[in-house]
Formats: structure tokens, C-alpha cells, sequence
């Protein structure tokens, strides 16, 4: 096999492709065969050892992907070899196998491609848990995603579509703000041109919108609290903008509003049920028609440091994805 090796987490160019020995799955693990793994904020974090979570090194990055199952470990019984799954276990994508953790493999059913698979998990399963769970939006509410046109915001777009939402989704350019009116966004913001205050109070007539989704962090997180509903509530959902926001605290007394925490990993982990049954419904929304992935481009596994070159230079709209050909 070979993969994308991390010796020492200094940034993306101490990444190297090296052949390394096929493992053998232990208990509760399945070797894949990987065919697609799409690249993630996260991914990048963790080989400037920016990250929370920071694996013994060496180790190789890639956190979300999809593929064959080819082995299987002792205990594993739900899964079988020629079983087509995505994974998402925080390292081990960027490479031609991994050995992943059988309990975090989702099967797929029949027609669901190994592309959209390595895209769908991370994306969905956040702005599910973030919705759905946290939020608990309703349907005839208004929802503002910051960040609309990357990988988290457009799956925001399309869930609180699908859950009868008002969608407000704000970009940094006219091309991703048409791609956010492509995926069902009832109004956008290009907060590049517009005031985000002035534009969200023309399009609420005043009233402000109920839920905001923010993976972005930076300078906007302000104005937009500012500019929020009564009993609204605020999704923290990631800081991709860079600085960590800091809200001065009678801003949500003033507005009844609710700052509310995101992370659907530990989610994930400490309430596995929920999480199993909030990935079914996914499945079944995809085979339904209501989700889709946003992929940007697929490139080859090989040219994985172009790919990061690529994110960083904020031109992505949905997601990523290297392919083993």
C-alpha cells in the first residue's frame, strides 16, 4: 500500500507519499481499500499540529473516506468483505488502504458513489446534529448560514431546506452566492459587497433570523449575533475564518438568544444511538433526492498537496475529493 506520511506535524509540505506495508485488520477493525477521501478544515489543522486531537505520530492524514472492505477483523460482524462503506475515524484516508475502526463504518446502500460517500459524514452529520438536535429548528423559521458555499454550509442549506426552512445564505462572492440559490437558498448575502447587518434587516423586515449556523468565526460572528431574532439561537459550529470570536455577553441577554455549542464528534461518541439513527435518516434523505454533496473537483490521491494548496486559497465551494484511480 501507499499512503500520505506525517513524520512531523510542520504543515502540509513535510507530507510524504510512501510505500508502507499492507496491515492486517485486528479486533473490531476492517481493512479498506480506500477510492475516495475528501479533504476537511480538520485535515489541515492536524499536520500544523493545530488541532485537538493530535495522534502519535507517524501517522497519516485524511479523516473522512470511502471504500471496500477487503478484511476483517475478529468480533467484526455486521460487515463483510466486497462491502462498500464510508468512514470517518479522524486519520488514515489519504492513502490507497486503512485500517478503520468497524463501528465507525456507515454502509452504503447500492448506488451511492464512493465520491459522494467521502464527502457526505463529516459535512451532514454536523449540520444535522446542529439543526436538527441542537438547534431544534422548525419548519417556517429563518436560518442564516455564514460560509454558505463550503462543505458544512451548503449541506446546512439543503437540511434546513429540507426541514422547511427560510434559508439566508451569506458568501464572499456573486459565483458561491449563485451556487447557494442553486441548492435552494431563498436569499443571499455577498458579505464581501453588502452591509451583513443592513442586508439581514431588509431581507427579516426587522425581525432578524432565528437560527444562525456559523462555521466561519472571524469578524462576522459579531455583526451577525447582533442582528439576531428573539429566542434565537447561535450555532458555533468551527472557526475557518481563523480568530476565535469574542461576544460581549449582554448581547445574548438582550435578545433572549442562545448561544449553543456544536461538536458533533463528541456527540457521536457519547450518544451513539442518536447518532446512528440521525445517520440513517441521511442515508434515506440522499436516496430521496433531498441531499447531495457539493463536490468541487476530484483530483488524484497523488496530488494531494495541490489539493491543499487549493483549500487554503478559500476557492472551494462544497468539497474536495482525491481519488485512487
Amino acid at each position: 500500500m501507499h499512503a500520505w506520511l506525517c513524520e512531523n506535524p510542520i504543515g502540509v509540505d513535510s507530507l510524504t507519499w510512501k510505500e508502507l506495508p499492507t496491515p492486517t485488520p485486528g479486533a473490531g477493525q476492517v481493512l479498506l481499500e480506500i477510492q475516495a477521501a475528501s479533504l476537511n478544515f480538520p485535515d489541515l489543522l492536524i499536520v500544523q499540529n493545530k488541532y485537538q486531537m493530535k495522534p502519535e505520530l507517524p501517522f497519516v492524514p485524511g479523516s473522512e473516506y470511502a471504500g471496500v472492505v477487503k478484511a476483517v477483523g475478529e468480533g467484526v460482524t455486521h460487515l463483510q468483505v466486497g462491502q462498500s462503506v464510508a468512514c470517518l475515524s479522524g486519520t488514515g484516508g489519504f492513502g490507497t488502504h486503512t485500517l478503520a475502526p468497524a463501528k465507525l463504518c456507515m454502509p452504503l446502500p447500492a448506488g451511492f458513489p464512493a465520491v459522494d460517500a467521502a464527502a457526505f459524514i463529516m459535512t451532514y452529520a454536523t449540520s444535522h446534529h446542529a439543526l436538527v438536535d441542537r438547534a431544534a429548528l422548525k419548519a417556517g423559521e429563518t436560518v442564516l448560514v455564514l460560509g454558505a458555499a463550503g462543505g458544512v454550509g451548503t449541506a446546512a442549506i439543503q437540511i434546513a431546506k429540507a426541514m422547511g426552512a427560510k434559508v439566508i445564505a451569506a458568501a464572499s462572492t456573486d459565483d458561491k452566492c449563485a451556487l447557494c440559490k442553486s441548492l435552494g437558498a431563498d436569499a443571499t448575502i455577498n458579505y464581501s459587497t453588502e452591509n451583513l447587518r443592513e442586508a439581514l434587516k431588509t431581507l427579516t423586515e426587522g425581525k432578524g433570523p432565528d437560527v444562525i449556523y456559523d462555521p466561519v468565526g472571524g469578524e462576522f460572528a459579531e455583526p451577525a449575533f447582533r442582528s439576531i431574532a428573539w429566542r434565537g439561537r447561535y450555532l458555533i459550529v468551527g472557526f475557518a475564518g481563523g480568530p476565535i470570536p469574542s461576544l460581549p455577553l449582554n448581547l445574548p441577554l438582550l435578545k433572549g438568544a442562545s448561544l449553543v455549542g456544536v461538536f458533533w464528534g463528541d456527540f457521536a461518541k457519547r450518544e451513539p444511538q442518536a447518532n446512528a439513527a440521525m445517520m440513517g435518516e441521511l442515508a434515506q434523505w440522499y436516496g430521496q433526492g433531498k441531499i447531495k454533496p457539493v463536490i468541487d473537483r476530484t483530483m488524484p490521491m497523488s496530488e494531494l498537496k495541490a489539493a491543499y494548496a487549493h483549500m487554503g486559497s478559500r476557492g472551494v465551494k462544497g468539497k474536495l475529493v482525491m481519488v485512487n484511480t
